[in-house]
């Protein structure tokens, strides 16, 4: 009983979070001159990415044993977010049609098409070092993947800088004036204040969580790999849900892809440096799915138009096939 109370807390506590934290982010952006590239993809993508990320770290921490959580943390948030994350964003989009100028989702097809591309040849890779399994090539992949992620996030900020930071967003909620723009300090610690509700909520959801799935005896892969990325990884669709609702769809899907993009490459680099990074059955199927959402995203973009509505189908029957097939190995 005290479980499933704390678990309803944790739900109202992340959706207020989230709503602080798109507020401040905006303002964070457009006070350090980055474009709306910039701000869903490094900014809101990496810090809400980080309540998922803290699980590996803790699951190391914790002994020998916690090896498999991690690496079921580590791959279970881009196979989320490469295809329930994206039906979300996408419905959003659908279901806010009478407020916005299209139901389809439009990015800017420059940066998420960039992401994508990222993504999929950082799934790619991590896929073929976790089969192959040789201790030197995880090293040297880490290496490899930390130096590509320093390139990306350079050159996503250099371009969007470019393209400009776009609208004045709404009001801050920490500042009192009604005209000026509020002051850098004001951002920052409400920046900071939604980001402990974000990374506090989302650690009391998966301890509650864990109590839950324990008491029904569920196997710990299945818990990393299922219920611990639908935990943390919610406020990136909730904070995108807002946005596609604003019409922001390069803010709402950089939001999603510059996770995807931190989830694989530095944060799969800490998973080859630190654990053995063998691919186990369940994994393994996680990752070829988080592989096949990318790619169908990446493909369908460089049409014109956006994303067709049918996408949305495409990306949950993904997510639900993982899910069985998940279960069915475990």
């Amino acid at each position: 009983m005290v479980a499933a109370v704390l678990l309803v807390a944790s739900f109202a506590v992340m959706v207020a979070g989230a709503l602080v934290f798109t507020n401040a982010v905006e303002w964070l952006g457009l006070r350090l001159d980055l474009g709306h590239a910039a701000v869903g993809s490094v900014l809101a993508g990496v810090a809400t990415a980080m309540p998922e990320s803290l699980i590996p770290v803790v699951a190391i921490i914790g002994g020998r044993q916690g090896d498999e959580i991690a690496i079921g943390a580590i791959i279970g948030a881009p196979f989320l977010l490469a295809t329930l994350a994206m039906a979300v964003s996408g419905g959003a989009a659908l279901a806010y049609a009478s407020r916005r100028a299209s139901p389809r989702l439009q990015p800017a097809r420059q940066a998420t098409s960039r992401d994508l591309l990222v993504v999929v040849c950082a799934l790619s890779f991590g896929i073929a070092v976790g089969l192959i399994g040789a201790p030197a090539l995880r090293f040297v992949g880490a290496a490899l993947l930390l130096a590509t992620y320093g390139v990306v996030t350079w050159k996503t900020i250099h371009r969007a800088r470019q393209e400009g930071a776009g609208a004045e967003p709404a009001r801050l909620y920490f500042s009192t004036a009604r005209d000026d723009q509020p002051r850098l300090f004001q951002v920052l610690a409400q920046t900071l204040l939604s980001l402990a509700l974000l990374v506090g909520a989302a650690q009391l959801f998966v301890t509650s969580v864990e109590h839950l799935a324990h008491g029904l005896g569920v196997d710990e892969l299945m818990l990393t790999l299922i219920i611990a990325p639908l935990a943390t990884e919610l406020p990136e669709k909730l904070n995108s849900v807002l946005w596609v609702r604003q019409g922001k769809d390069t803010l709402a899907v950089g939001n999603i892809t510059g996770a995807m993009v931190f989830q694989t490459m530095p944060i799969v680099a800490f998973g080859m440096i630190f654990t053995d990074w063998r691919l186990t059955a369940p994994s393994l199927l996680a990752m070829l799915i988080a592989l096949a959402g990318a790619a169908l995203s990446l493909i369908t973009l460089r049409r014109p138009g956006g994303w067709p509505v049918p996408l949305i189908g495409c990306w949950a029957s993904l997510y639900v096939a993982g899910i069985a097939s998940i279960i069915a190995t475990a």
